[in-house]
């Protein structure tokens, strides 16, 4: 059964999507004794007995990735995905716009590359310092954002079209300013009721509070975690790490939420 493209929890009024989450929770606890949690898949409700059961589920299984699944008794794409498996929820792995198509390609090509700071923890180098200077601002500072913006422009260039990113550096200014250009935002939460509505080439953004931002572009969607291409980051995922690079994130270590210029 397909996610519903929300969280579903206590107070649900769908009752197909609740007489499907029971029957699939029952077959999946098979408990006896004291510690049965037997639900009744014709009773409509999503009650506080089914909250114990979606609890106990998400206590004994692992997302499709192999972490801990969060034991919030709410089913969102993660457990959805544990439950039901991973083809029932949204998978998304080629942008429809033009542009962004291209914006991908060349950020995949600097992955590709081994992009890296020269020195280590500097904030310098070759490509370092050419991102940093596309986005108007001088070498050696965190260049995150600089990377995004010169992914877009390198972009812009190949298709002979204006670059519709906002011109910056900062992850949270590009946030505040990214709708000016006609840019659409999707914030955090609705992102993780809904992953369906993340698209590849989307950007993402993380508010690390005192004006400390990360950022870096979504590759594709994979029910709860998206792939992305970033600068200054490393495996660690930080925000002051020393190269581009691939990496998997889960969608809710996504704190700000997204920014989508398809289609301006």
């Amino acid at each position: 059964m397909r996610y519903p493209g929300r969280v579903v929890k206590v107070g649900e009024t769908d009752a197909r999507i609740v007489k499907a989450l029971k029957t699939a929770l029952n077959k999946a606890l098979v408990l006896r004794g004291s510690e049965a949690i037997v639900l009744e898949p014709d009773n409509p409700a999503f009650g506080p007995q089914m909250k114990q059961a979606v609890k106990l589920f998400q206590a004994r299984h692992l997302d499709e990735q192999g972490q801990p699944l969060k034991t919030d008794g709410e089913v969102g794409s993660l457990t959805w995905a544990a439950l039901f498996g991973p083809a029932d929820v949204p998978q998304h792995v080629q942008p429809h716009d033009p542009l962004l198509v291209t914006v991908l390609a060349v950020a995949g090509s600097q992955a590709d590359a081994g992009v890296r700071e020269q020195p280590r923890n500097s904030n310098r180098g070759p490509e370092v310092d050419d991102y940093l200077r596309r986005a108007g601002m001088q070498p050696g500072v965190a260049w995150c954002c600089a990377f995004t913006y010169w992914c877009f422009d390198e972009a812009s260039r190949q298709t002979g079209q204006a670059n519709p990113m906002f011109k910056t550096a900062g992850c949270l200014h590009h946030w505040q300013n990214a709708p000016g250009q006609g840019a659409r935002r999707l914030l955090a939460r609705d992102a993780v009721a809904d992953p369906g509505r993340v698209q590849p080439g989307a950007i993402f953004i993380m508010d690390f509070g005192g004006g400390l931002g990360h950022t870096g572009l979504v590759e594709r969607i994979e029910g709860g975690y998206i792939h992305t291409i970033e600068g200054n980051t490393d495996a660690s995922q930080g925000r002051e790490g020393g190269g581009v690079y691939r990496l998997q994130r889960k969608l809710a270590s996504i704190n700000k939420g997204f920014i989508d210029y398809a289609g301006v």
